[in-house]
């Protein structure tokens, strides 16, 4: 089985060279790293080649763009994906490989993330309501657990099937919840608490910030309704929600 990791990147370049770091040293090491340079003004493409890494260019500005992009490049029989603020364990591909080989039916395996660079209060409570929250009421919406973009993989047939499908070319929304929302009925998702990367508490430095993610999150939800509305959603669905001894 062969690992490609794939990271989108717009002006981030002291975050990535942190995430590159930490993919250096991972006991499972990766076969292919793709940084997705956004039309990045500062220092992103020179650290990627500096570490190695391959760089595609993506012009068109915006999540949904570059990410599809690396998806396209990617190689790997399984494609993960990290944003350049995250910081994975050692054993995240590792894991990762370990799923994917001992269980043919997992078509997409996601975890949540542990805030950094913020106090104690701010991460339980960025742990607790923004990504626990996110997990819970987007999995009652959908039916199945979604997708984390910052900590996420899955078997390349299942980006082959979806490319087309999905919003790609949409700048203002949330890509790793699209994403979700046209995954098919043989496309489960697997939501394990105990793979987990540590990612930029960013979400909470301006309220500003904060209320833009959250207006992505509605535009994405109603880009299509009622097509996608839950009741749709959750009636096509038979996404399993796994459990795992460690809840969220």
């Amino acid at each position: 089985m062969t690992l490609s990791v794939v990271i989108p990147v717009y002006n981030d370049a002291d975050f990535l060279r942190t995430c590159l770091r930490a993919l250096s040293q991972q006991r499972r090491p990766a076969d292919e790293i793709i940084v997705v340079d956004n039309a990045s003004t500062d220092a992103t493409a020179t650290i990627a080649r500096a570490a190695g890494v391959r760089v595609i260019l993506e012009p068109l500005r915006g999540i949904w763009p570059a990410s599809a992009a690396g998806y396209d490049a990617a190689t790997g029989d399984v494609i993960a994906r990290l944003d350049a603020d995250s910081v994975p364990p050692v054993d995240w591909l590792e894991r990762i490989e370990a799923r994917f080989t001992a269980d043919p039916g997992t078509a997409v395996y996601t975890g949540p993330g542990d805030f950094y660079n913020c106090g104690p209060v701010t991460a339980w409570l960025g742990g607790h309501l923004y990504i626990g929250g996110y997990f819970r009421w987007m999995g009652l919406w959908l039916g199945h657990p979604p997708l984390f973009g910052s900590n996420f993989a899955m078997r390349r047939q299942v980006w082959a099937a979806n490319r087309d499908r999905v919003r790609r070319t949409i700048t203002d929304v949330h890509d790793d919840l699209d994403f979700s929302m046209h995954l098919g009925p043989d496309e489960p998702v697997t939501l394990d608490p105990n793979l987990r990367v540590l990612i930029s508490a960013r979400p909470f430095e301006t309220p500003r910030g904060l209320g833009r993610r959250v207006a992505w999150a509605g535009r994405t939800l109603f880009f299509d309704w009622p097509d996608y509305s839950p009741w749709r959603l959750r009636r096509h669905s038979v996404s399993p929600r796994e459990t795992h001894p460690r809840a969220l």
